[in-house]
This record gives structure tokens, sequence and C-alpha cells, in this order.
């Protein structure tokens, strides 16, 4: 990751050129198509935990963005070499660990084998209802995955050279917001920043990787643009995105982005609604060595 010279609470260690031409999974070999669906499956798995954990969305989206930043670039983490797995309960297990919600390890790895069972629909409806208990763990498999989760973790962080500082957008959106004056001039206020926060989540599993590539006021400014055409309220018409340090170009870049990701889930759900995402080392090459075959 690049550094960012005074790091602060609204600035992110962006990726760099050469981490975003070449992945460390490319490298070993891995089907960039898998790779991508590999990761955004993961992502929905972190989302989904994150919720049975009853954890804010502010932890789940960090969560998302540390998993992603780990397998960035040559050095990163490779799906050859790392099981998805174990990098998706990793990822959890560090964001919370300092937080006011840590999870404990048997509760996290309990609520992730139970959503293993229900793959592919993740029908989180039902899912709700569900406690950690009711996916019983024998104590054998419980320490295997607590083995992996701290071996996992520590591999995480050294790879990514402890840098697990998370910026995020929502609070900077709500603050843009009330700069425009959105809230007192507009009866659609509170619809135009459900449906920002709406964008800023699906964000999180952009295979753009918009979380790695932009700054969180540059992908509130993008949510906010489009919020507002798609509940028809309207913003100053001089290019006001332009106050909050966003130019044109990469306002547009956002905004379709963000408009291209409906389409883009749903394909992946399509697309893997009658299997299983390999999310082990032995599940990942065993569908490369079928694909080959074919």
């Amino acid at each position: 990751m690049a550094p960012v010279i005074g790091l602060s609470h609204i600035t992110n260690p962006l990726a760099t050129p050469d981490q975003l031409q070449t992945t460390a999974s490319q490298l070993d070999r891995i089907p960039a198509e898998l790779e991508i669906s590999i990761k955004f499956e993961s992502s929905r798995l972190i989302q989904a935990a994150g919720i049975l954990l009853h954890l804010p969305q502010e932890l789940i989206a960090e969560a998302i963005i540390i998993f992603s930043r780990f397998w960035l670039g040559p050095e990163g983490g490779s799906l050859a070499e790392f099981a998805a797995k174990d990098v998706i309960a990793a990822s959890l297990y560090l964001v919370t660990k300092p937080s006011a919600h840590p999870v404990s390890p048997r509760r996290l790895l309990s609520v992730l084998a139970y959503l293993n069972t229900v793959r592919p629909s993740l029908d989180l409806e039902s899912a709700s209802q569900i406690t950690p208990e009711d996916c019983f763990l024998s104590e054998g498999i419980y320490q295997d995955g607590r083995l992996a989760l701290i071996h996992t973790e520590a591999q995480m962080l050294r790879i990514l050279g402890y840098q697990t500082h998370v910026s995020l957008p929502y609070a900077i959106c709500i603050n843009y917001l009330q700069a425009l004056d959105v809230f007192t001039t507009s009866e659609n206020g509170q619809a135009l920043a459900k449906k920002a926060f709406a964008h800023l989540n699906s964000a999180l599993f952009s295979p753009q990787i918009l979380y790695l590539t932009h700054q969180p006021p540059a992908l509130a400014t993008a949510a906010i643009y489009l919020a507002a055409k798609e509940t028809g309220v309207k913003l100053p018409g001089e290019e006001w995105w332009e106050v909050f340090d966003v130019d044109r170009e990469e306002l547009g870049f956002l905004v379709v982005a963000l408009i291209s990701m409906e389409g883009f889930i749903a394909e992946e759900v399509e697309k893997w609604a009658k299997n299983k995402v390999p999310l082990t080392l032995e599940d990942t090459q065993a569908w490369i060595d079928r694909e080959s075959r074919v």
C-alpha cells in the first residue's frame, strides 16, 4: 500500500499502480475470474457474519477492507497459499479484538461454520434467528480452527506491515449532506442519506476495490451525487463536489462504478446459485483442475 503522509481519520493508504496490476494469486496462476468470485463471496460472508454477530456496520466494513488489502499486489497473500475461509475469520477477529465489540474465537468460528452450511443462498432473513450455539463445533474442529485463526492473523499482520488503519466514508457522508443543507431543504433528505449509505455499503463488494483506490471523501461525494439523482433531491447547481476536493473525472468514474454494482452482484449470485464458491485450498485447486479439463 502507498503510505499516506499524516494519516488521519479521513485518509487511507491507497493501492499503488503496481499492486493493482498484478496480484500474488495471479502469479500463482489462479484464474482472475475465480479470484474475483472468491473475494466477492468472502466479502458477503464477512457481511453476513457481522450481522449475525451483531457488529456495527463500521466494523464489518473495516473487516472487508482489511480482507481486500491482504490480497493486494504481488507481495500480498495468494489464494494458492492462504485459504479464503481462514482470512475471512482472521479479518473479523483482527478488527473486533481492539474494538468495543470483541468476538471470541469460538463464537466467530461457530457463526462462520453455520454460514458455510447455508451457502450459496445466505438467507439472512432466516439466519438472523439462528444463534452461534445452533452450529455445534466439536472440540477437535474448534481447536484446529482456532490455531488456523491465530496463525492467519499473524500472517495478515506481517503482509500488511501492521497497517490496519481504516478510514470510512459514513460520517463524512453525513457531514457533507449537512453542509449541502439537504435535511432542512428537502423532504427526501432522509431517503437520500439512506440511499447514499446503501451505495457505500455495496461499494465494499466492488471488483474495482474502490475502498483501496479512492479516499473516503471521494466515495462519500459520489454516493451523495448518485443518491440525489435517484431520489430527485436537487443539489446546488454549481459544481459542488469541487468544494470537497473531488474533480469531475474522479466523480464520474466512481458514479459509473457504483451504478455497475447491482449488475455485478446479480451476475455473481446467479453464477454460483447452485455451487459453493471454493474457499479452501483444496476446493480452489479442485475447481481449477476441473475447469482445465472442460
